[in-house]
């Protein structure tokens, strides 16, 4: 059931001015609203829809922290948002939570109210929160929800980490080579056409390409950005093509195997708080494949769904896969024949987040002086090319 937000001016029992805002169907829910707080509405106005801006991964999971604190501290549901909105930085983010306590005050179940804002708070979030308010136990799932949303942040910022170096240093690098072509070696060329001889073919080379930059690079650097723009167009609309590229990056050494740890611990970590609060295998599998941000493994985990709906266990489906190392499967089988495969599945996602860890750690290492050996040689080419004229001068004089 859709809800709009109402502008209202009115009179409290006292008789002073009152106004604020309301989430409702209408107008006549809205007047109902306020007759039982005692307040007689004299202007009642529909607002117009507006957008909520950026709000980070981070900031949903530190408010998600922050609620299942306050539940637990006994603080009611619509107190608990009025303090979590208040406390907040991000105006986007205290927009969001007013329009969610606007619909929990009209009587919206809380899932629901999570529900209308699909950006923020996916389906795994929204099963979680319903699983708590049909078992009576919202504030422990949140607890554990906020641990898994902090988990899979922590994990994504170490691979952005593991990226961020190599990625800044080669811009910086490329910046430095466009300013070295554009403006340094036209300088030498001109100083090397009166020598009156012939340059040697490092020379000419470097004089060509920085040529070519001065009179192309601006129409060069639009078709880079309009071919950049149409791929990740295509990227994101196409669903084959999306798949594709998915599928090339776990194939790519080193990068694919780290790709293949994190994976594989956000899969096992969502399977768990799924399992954990007690949601059925069927429908736990639904959200784990949409959470992973990984077509290959979201289109799998659809099979490995299918095999267990048609009595497969669940080991035995995800061997089927070919997503998930033995280790992974023999961990799960044993969680199935004790009874405890939520735990197994936890105690997976620790081992790879781990893994995660040593990895990032490794490929920085190995990465970092690498890059500073590549983009030495491109810089120290184009600096001896442009050089060896000058080294060559003696015998010209």
């Amino acid at each position: 059931m859709d809800f709009a937000l109402f502008d209202w001016v009115g009179k409290d029992r006292n008789g002073e001015v009152a106004l604020g805002q309301t989430r409702a169907q209408d107008a006549n829910q809205v007047k109902l609203l306020l007759h039982r707080q005692g307040i007689a509405p004299s202007k009642i106005q529909e607002k117009a829809p507006t957008r909520i801006g950026a709000i980070k991964g981070k900031e949903v999971a530190d408010f998600t922290r922050q609620l299942a604190t306050l539940f637990k501290a006994g603080i009611p549901v619509i107190q608990a948002f009025g303090i979590a909105a208040q406390g907040h930085a991000n105006p986007n983010m205290r927009e969001l939570l007013d329009l969610i306590r606007s619909d929990v005050e009209t009587g919206s179940p809380l899932s629901a109210a999570f529900g209308k804002f699909p950006k923020w708070f996916g389906e795994l979030y929204c099963n979680i929160i319903y699983a708590g308010e049909v078992a009576g136990i919202l504030d422990d799932l949140l607890d554990r929800l906020a641990t898994h949303l902090e988990k899979t942040q922590a994990l994504q910022s170490k691979m952005r980490s593991a990226l961020l170096y190599p990625l800044s240093i080669l811009i910086v690098a490329l910046g430095v080579l466009a300013v070295m072509m554009v403006w340094v070696v036209p300088s030498f060329k001109a100083v090397f056409l009166s020598f009156g001889s012939d340059l040697p073919a490092a020379t000419l080379g470097v004089i060509s390409v920085s040529d070519f930059f001065i009179r192309h690079g601006l129409s060069t650097l639009a078709i880079c950005c309009l071919a950049t723009y149409a791929g990740v167009w295509f990227w994101r609309t196409h669903e084959n093509f999306y798949t594709a590229v998915d599928e090339l990056l776990l194939r790519l050494p080193m990068v694919g195997s780290l790709l293949q740890a994190a994976l594989t611990a956000r899969w096992t970590r969502t399977l768990s708080i799924m399992l954990q609060a007690g949601v059925p295998m069927a429908e736990s599998l639904d959200c784990v494949g949409g959470a992973c941000g990984n077509s290959v493994y979201a289109l799998r985990t659809v099979k490995i769904k299918e095999n267990v709906t048609s009595g497969m266990n669940l080991s035995e489906a995800m061997a089927q896969s070919l997503l998930f190392s033995p280790m992974v499967i023999q961990m799960c089988a044993v969680g199935e024949e004790s009874g405890s495969l939520d735990h197994m599945l936890s105690k997976v996602a620790d081992y790879f987040e781990m893994q995660v860890d040593h990895r990032v750690a490794g490929l920085s290492s190995l990465i970092e002086p690498l890059v500073i050996v590549v983009l030495g040689v491109l810089i120290g080419s184009v600096v001896i090319a442009m050089y060896l004229p000058i080294f060559s001068m003696g015998h010209l004089i």
